[in-house]
Parts: C-alpha cells; structure tokens; sequence
C-alpha cells in the first residue's frame, strides 16, 4: 500500500509525547484512507426471539462485530459505501401486537447504538410469523432507491417460513421489485428448513438460503494480536471528546458496549476495536473530534456548557491545541489497530482453514458474511485490502 507524508503525519512527528501507555508502534507512517462515497449498504437484521432461540442470539451477540468489519471492508469505485443496520425481533410473548413484530433500530449507523440493543434481546415464547416481520422492515424502514446500493433483510428462525397473517411470497416479490434481497437462515437441519419453506423464501428475492445449529458456539478465534488490538483501544477511547447534552452519557454508552463485547472473549472485543477503527465508526454526534469533519459543525456555535470539559475555561488556542492532540492520536492508534488487524486476519483464515469450518458448519455470522459479500459482488462491489 502506498503511503504518503502529510500534515497529519507531521502532526503525528510533533504530538508523539503524548502520555499514554501503549504497545511499540507497529506502523508509524500513516496510510492512507480509502475515500468514502454517499453509497450505501442497508441491512435489516431479523431475529426469532422465541423460546427455543437463546443459542442464535448468543451467536448475534458474538459475531455482530466481524459482520461490521465484513461489510466495512466492501468498496464502491474503491470508496467506502455507508453502512447502515436495522434490528427486529419478531415471535416474542411480550411483544404486544398480534403479528409479534418489534422494531427495536430503525436503519442508523450509530453501531454502538445497535449493539447496545442486539445485547437487550432477550427470548420468550410465541408465534413466528415470518412474512410478517419482512412485511413490517419493508413498509416502516427508510430502504434507499439507488439501484447501486446494497439492500439486504437477513431473517433467522426455525419455524415454518409460512405461517403468519402475511403471505410471504407475495411479501417477497415486493422485496424483489424494490432491489432488495433477503437471505434466509434456518436454525435446524437442511432439509427441514427446505420443506418449511425456508429456501423458497429466499429463492423469490434472488436470496440465499443458509441452516445453522443455533446452539452451537460461534467460531470466535483468539489471535496473538487480541491482546495489543485491545490496548491500543484503550487508548483510541482517551481521544473521544463528548459534546453537546448526550456527549458524556455516550461515552459511557461506548465504554459499555466495549464491555458487552469483552464479555464474549478478547478475540470479540478486539473485532470491536476494528471496527472502530474504520470509516463506518462515525460518532460526529456527540463526538468532537469526528464532528470536525461534518461541514456544517462549528466549535463556536457550541455554548461553553455543551463543550467538553477538557475544553471548558479554555482559550480558542489551548483548545485547538487538544482538538489537534485528540486527531493525531487517534489516527495514530486507529492506523496502528489496522495494521494488526491484517495480521490477525490471516491468522484466523488460516486457523478457519486448519479447523475446517468451511465445510458446511456454519454459524450465523458467517452465514451472513458469505452471503453478503456473494450479494456485492453481483452488483459490482469490491472488497478492500
């Protein structure tokens, strides 16, 4: 990969003081970044939540992070295309519809925002209706229009695909028509999914259709690069900068999605780190430092209490001084979480190849991922390096 000197690495040469405890430097040159594009790729997640599903939301909660880094590795005209996810649970008692439909995240691309409820889920008995939950993501979900952009529903579950109030072939035609494709995952044998209509579902939209054993462990491989991924988050943290009256509760909120993915071993938490350290990890919301970017923010239309405290009592030089600070260090830390990234990438290919999990055990998160880079290649999508 070509690199070049620029400003930035300048910046990075004159603020390497900074004191924070790190592993060495992997890569201190700065690479460039892919640039980014008004595409998109909009995926719809739906999950049975009854009785019998603790296993497939154990493996959501596992591989929600590795889905992430899948599609932010998808390039248009060698751009990043926006991703943006949706979550719905459908089959639960205490939904209080008749369809059992819940919409729990519209599509946004606040990720920790979705991981925050992908971990809330929880099961409980009831009926699953599948044509209606595909029915509901496609009426009440902002699907974009460009026939470019990647549109993708993935529904999990193991009851027959056509039971419900909606009838699911005429629900997926509509799909069809409107560019979007949905991908079926049957939590049970092969064969049973094909007569409960799982593939033929799939089949309508131009779709895959995928069975997985819900209750067995997500394939969650431990690297020898977790361990320096994860410190190198803990720095990328002390550089989000919380602003405005949602700043400091967000960055809490991202400190306990850290922990939520922590909570499923270190090889999880560093996916987490990944993608945290790409261009789909974009919090100018609350954040100062990615809010720099947006072209309509301006510092000066923030009133002293809605900057962050690290900026408060300061003069408009002293505070620069930080905003400079806070970029370069959080571009050196993101460069150098990446480079590990690659690395760990190949380990874990080649651990995948050693444990041969290509051979048709499969859990849902590679299930979508193959599925879903199967789908952007047809429409012309690359993926990046």
């Amino acid at each position: 990969m070509k690199t070049f000197v620029s400003l930035l690495a300048c910046c990075l040469g004159l603020l390497s003081y900074a004191q924070v405890q790190q592993p060495a430097v992997i890569n201190p040159g700065v690479a460039a970044p892919p640039p980014t594009t008004a595409k998109k790729i909009q995926i719809a997640i739906l999950f049975d939540t009854s009785g019998s599903m603790d296993g497939l939301i154990e493996q959501a909660k596992t591989t929600i992070w590795q889905i992430v880094n899948a599609a932010s590795q998808l390039r248009v005209d060698g751009a990043v295309p926006k991703l943006e996810i949706a979550l719905y649970d459908y089959g639960n008692t205490t939904i209080a519809n008749p369809r059992y439909v819940r919409k729990h995240v519209d599509l946004i691309s606040d990720l920790d925002s979705i991981s925050g409820k992908l971990f809330g889920l929880f099961t409980n008995g009831g009926d699953e209706y599948c044509g209606a939950v595909i029915e509901d993501a496609m009426a009440e979900l902002n699907w974009s229009t460009d026939p470019q952009d990647l549109k993708i529903i993935y529904i999990a579950g193991n009851e027959p695909f056509n039971q419900g109030p909606a009838d699911y072939k005429v629900v997926l035609k509509n799909a069809a028509n409107k560019g979007i494709i949905v991908n079926t995952i049957y939590c049970g044998p092969y064969d049973q999914g094909v007569t409960e209509f799982w593939y033929d579902g799939a089949l309508i939209s131009q779709g895959n259709y995928f069975n997985i054993d819900s209750n067995r462990e997500a394939f969650n491989i431990e690297t020898p690069y977790d361990q320096d991924i994860n410190t190198y988050n803990d720095s990328l943290n002390t550089t989000y900068m919380g602003y405005g009256s949602s700043g400091e509760y967000r960055i809490n909120k991202q400190a306990e999605e850290d922990n939520n993915a922590g909570s499923k071993g270190a090889s999880n938490k560093s996916e987490r780190a990944v993608s945290k350290s790409n261009a789909n990890y974009d919090n100018g919301s609350w954040d100062l430092i990615d809010a720099q970017k947006r072209k309509d923010f301006k510092l000066d239309d923030l009133k002293e209490d809605e900057l962050p405290k690290e900026l408060q009592g300061k003069t408009r030089e002293e505070q620069e001084k930080i905003i400079a600070e806070k970029t370069a260090n959080r571009s050196k830390y993101q460069d150098n979480i990446n480079e590990l990234a690659k690395k760990r990438s190949e380990f874990i290919q080649a651990e995948k190849e050693k444990r041969a999990l290509e051979s048709g055990q499969e859990d849902l998160g590679t299930s979508i991922i193959k599925s879903m880079k199967t789908s952007a290649e047809k429409q012309g999508y690359t993926t990046g390096q």
